[in-house]
């Protein structure tokens, strides 16, 4: 503790008001370190990154309260653990590094410096909704298996590469082609994006809980393992029973009705959003008319 104090102090007296010598060429590396730091703070939004990131300012806070309260043996452990937990964080993060590094050659440097995207908080339209809960029960008469992931903020492009390219816009009588049997892509999950299936045939994480009921097969094992490594949701249809199931943050919800499914859907289409835009615009209209 009385080394960091040091520390601190020397700091201090470093960038005390009479050593400022601030140069031009310090105002261009202030803006690039902070230009680097929203990109990265924007990308790890969208990834695991950001649930690992919560973690370790867990363990950080608990590792400042240790050297606090002078905890001299967790201090010693933290010191000689650190070096291997940065080693394995990068193990960790292995596919979205991959995948960080593949997109930043991909684009144009100085289009992503001088354009900025607009954020868009409204994810499906109701046409989606009804068509994704119409196909879900028209499989279910007839106990066609079906898994279906709807994206939200995590990004699940490394399990979209597992799969076919799709790229369609969502309707009921496609989501029934495709998990229809003995046809090239009924095999695996679709991942859903905004109105659109964007690939088919996909692998999904199975998960490891044990407390999952043994009746259940590998679609629900797999709808399960995706809802707790993301924050998609899952619709399930058993090919067993013919009972309609969703997933959401590492949770089964069995046996649904058509409004349950409606509901649960609705729960992450941001309608808020979307109604708020049609007021404005109705409003909009009205003035125009007068």
């Amino acid at each position: 503790m009385d080394m960091i104090l040091e520390r601190l102090s020397s700091m201090v007296e470093t960038f005390s008001l009479r050593s400022f010598n601030i140069r031009w060429e310090d105002i261009v590396e202030v803006i690039i370190i902070s230009f680097l730091l929203y990109q990265i703070m924007a990308w790890a939004k969208h990834t695991k990154v950001w649930l690992l990131m919560k973690g370790i300012m867990i363990i950080m806070a608990f590792i400042l309260l240790a050297v606090f309260f002078k905890m001299h043996t967790i201090v010693w452990i933290v010191q000689n653990v650190l070096s291997l937990a940065v080693i394995a964080v990068i193990v960790v993060l292995q596919p979205e590094l991959r995948h960080a590094l593949e997109e930043l050659g991909r684009k144009s440097f100085i289009t992503n410096v001088i354009t900025f995207e607009k954020p868009t908080d409204e994810r499906f339209s109701d046409k989606t909704v009804n068509d994704l809960v119409k196909a879900s029960f028209e499989m279910g008469k007839v106990k066609t298996g079906a898994l279906m992931v709807i994206e939200q903020n995590v990004l699940l492009t490394e399990y979209e590469r597992t799969g076919i390219e799709v790229d369609g816009l969502i309707s009921s009588q496609l989501i029934i082609n495709i998990f229809e049997h003995n046809t090239p892509l009924h095999d695996g999950a679709v991942i859903i994006r905004g109105n659109r299936i964007v690939s088919a045939t996909c692998y999904l994480p199975l998960s490891d809980n044990m407390g999952i009921s043994k009746e259940l097969g590998t679609r629900h094992r797999a709808g399960i393992g995706i809802s707790e490594v993301t924050d998609a949701l899952t619709i399930i249809v058993s090919e067993e029973t013919g009972h309609v199931s969703v997933t959401y943050e590492g949770k089964l919800y069995r046996n649904l009705d058509a409004n349950g499914l409606r509901e649960k859907i609705s729960m992450i289409q941001n309608k808020e959003v979307e109604e708020n835009k049609k007021r404005r615009l109705w409003k909009g209209r009205a003035k125009d008319e007068k």
